[in-house]
Parts: structure tokens; C-alpha cells; sequence
């Protein structure tokens, strides 16, 4: 099931997948990032390659109180974006595949990560957390909000970002 999910997760190319996505009431969820972006997005957004992992019973806990706000999308959610303030860094426990525990600390666009595909298995989709004006096609973030943060995004479409 776990290389179901990782097929799934490259095939889509999603950085994160977890089970309820694909039908399976499992709290297991994968993320991998190879983290393909311009190195000025890349120490924006703290974006950095992520090896492949397996998260089974995941929690997660902010670390301090810093947020960060950036366009997000989901392989649930096809063809749309939206602003989602989360925490910048994030204490991650689980278990890997092999039943070990897994206790790590998190930052930047891995530390999103975790938290998106964490939320899927509370049944909470990345809509649910996001600033409801900034909800975009991605040709129109691509068009439009291509920034490396969503400053122009929320001056044009009238939001407050963290």
C-alpha cells in the first residue's frame, strides 16, 4: 500500500499523499519533495528536497508562534490554489513503515507539508484553513501571483496575511 501511495503521490506530482485521498481509512500518509523550484522562491517559502517518508499516525504541534502564508494546492482539489497561513515550524510524531517512532521538528515548506497531509487524515482539506479570496485556477496564480509570496495577491484581492 505504501508503494501505491508513493506511485500515486509521483504520478500526480504531489510532494505529499495520504491514504483517505485514494479511498483507504488508513492514518498514513507519504511526502517526498524534490523541491524543483528557483533558489529565491526556495529561501522565500524555506523550500528544501525532502527525502521519501512514510508518516503512519501522524500528529503535529506548532513550534513558537510564527506563521507563513503562501499559495497552496492539493492532489484532491485539481486545477486550484489558495493562500493558507500555517505554522513556519512544527514538532511531527509518528511512526515510519517499520513501527518506529518518529519525532522531528519541522520548518518551512516541509513543516506545510506535514501539516496538509496531517489535516487530510482529520478530514480537513488545505480549503478549510485558506483565505477564501485568494482561491485561484492555477493558470490565474500562474498569470497573476507568481511572486514568490502572496503580497501582491493580498493587496489586489484584499486580505491580511500573517
Amino acid at each position: 500500500f505504501v508503494e501505491a501511495l508513493r506511485l500515486t503521490m509521483h504520478a500526480a506530482r504531489g510532494v505529499g499523499l495520504a491514504a483517505p485521498q485514494v479511498g483507504v481509512e488508513l492514518r498514513i500518509a507519504v511526502l517526498e519533495d524534490p523541491a524543483p523550484v528557483p533558489e529565491e522562491i526556495a529561501a522565500i517559502r524555506g523550500r528544501r528536497p525532502q527525502p521519501f517518508r512514510v508518516l503512519v499516525n501522524p500528529a503535529y504541534e506548532p513550534v513558537g508562534t510564527a506563521r507563513a502564508a503562501f499559495f497552496e494546492g492539493c492532489l484532491s482539489v485539481p486545477g486550484w490554489q489558495a493562500v493558507v497561513a500555517r505554522h513556519a515550524e512544527v514538532r511531527l510524531r509518528a511512526e515510519d513503515e517499520q513501527g518506529r517512532p518518529v519525532d522531528e521538528v519541522f520548518t518551512g515548506w516541509p513543516a506545510r507539508i506535514v501539516q496538509h497531509e496531517t489535516d487530510h487524515l482529520d478530514g480537513m482539506l488545505y480549503l478549510d484553513r485558506a483565505e477564501p479570496r485568494s482561491l485561484s485556477t492555477n493558470e490565474a496564480v500562474a498569470a497573476l501571483w507568481s511572486q514568490p509570496t502572496p503580497a501582491t495577491a493580498a493587496t489586489a484581492l484584499g486580505f491580511e496575511l500573517p
